[in-house]
């Protein structure tokens, strides 16, 4: 295997599931630093459970895999995953500025006290997302989108090294879109790696090097210009061309991913 500083998450003969049954088998991958990869597939097809296989929220059933030279839960710190279902803001009453001050947590604890240096990072954080001002505005009284962006205000605060997501533009309008695109650009270039699952296969291609697209199988791995094709696609989703001859796709679902 290369070297932690080489690649950051590493993967072997892995098979992925819960309940100790098998979702998706022989998953091979390297996640560079400074790369993103992108998991493409239907709800479903496995992209939620290899989500939380690496961050260390599901066991793996088999083969290998090493985040950071380690196991995938030994280094939280060290990673900021974003799923699909947030309760936080419906439970307690907390402000937008509230939940992306979480993103700091990891590095000074739920009691740590927060300095000048955490501040900046969260409020550069919403400034990008859009949000600043919306910062006293209480979460649940915020529209999805604007949740949305709050949650990925809250990764960016994290300054992790990894960056784990799961649908990162569901809810999420045009302009909350470009945002967060140029916020993705900026992370992988001061060197931390990204891993997220979608069913977006325009909005990803132009965002990621690698791509991973799965069916309850590994249909394809690899640079994602020659992941994501006519035959692929069209194994995974069922695929269609309009009349410009742009992709499209016509999903077929794989039953419940369990994610």
């Amino acid at each position: 295997m290369s070297g932690e500083q080489a690649v950051l998450v590493w993967a072997r003969g892995l098979n992925i599931g819960f309940n100790g049954r098998v979702v998706v088998s022989g998953i091979d991958f390297d996640l560079p630093r400074g790369q993103a990869m992108a998991l493409i597939g239907t709800n479903g097809s496995g992209k939620s459970t290899l989500l939380k296989t690496i961050v260390g929220l599901l066991p793996l059933l088999a083969g290998e895999l090493k985040v950071f030279g380690g196991c995938p839960s030994s280094q939280a710190k060290r990673i900021a995953y974003l799923g699909q279902f947030h309760t936080s803001g419906f439970v307690l009453p907390l402000r937008a500025i509230d939940v992306v001050r979480m993103g700091r947590f990891p590095q000074r604890g739920l009691l740590g006290r927060m300095d000048s240096e955490d501040e900046g990072l969260v409020r550069r954080a919403m400034r990008t997302m859009g949000i600043e001002a919306l910062a006293d505005a209480p979460l649940r009284t915020l529209s999805g989108g604007q949740q949305q962006r709050t949650y990925l205000a809250q990764v960016l605060a994290h300054q992790a090294d990894l960056l784990v997501l799961d649908e990162p533009t569901s809810g999420l309008d045009a302009g909350g879109r470009d945002l967060y695109l140029h916020a993705m650009t900026s992370e992988l270039s001061r060197g931390a790696s990204l891993v997220m699952a979608t069913h977006d296969v325009h909005e990803e291609a132009a965002l990621c090097q690698q791509a991973i697209l799965l069916a309850r199988k590994v249909v394809a791995v690899g640079p994602t210009e020659k992941v994501l094709t006519p035959d692929t696609l069209r194994e995974a989703f069922g695929l269609i061309l309009d009349g410009e001859h742009r992709m499209a796709v016509l999903e077929c679902r794989h039953g419940p991913d369990g994610g």
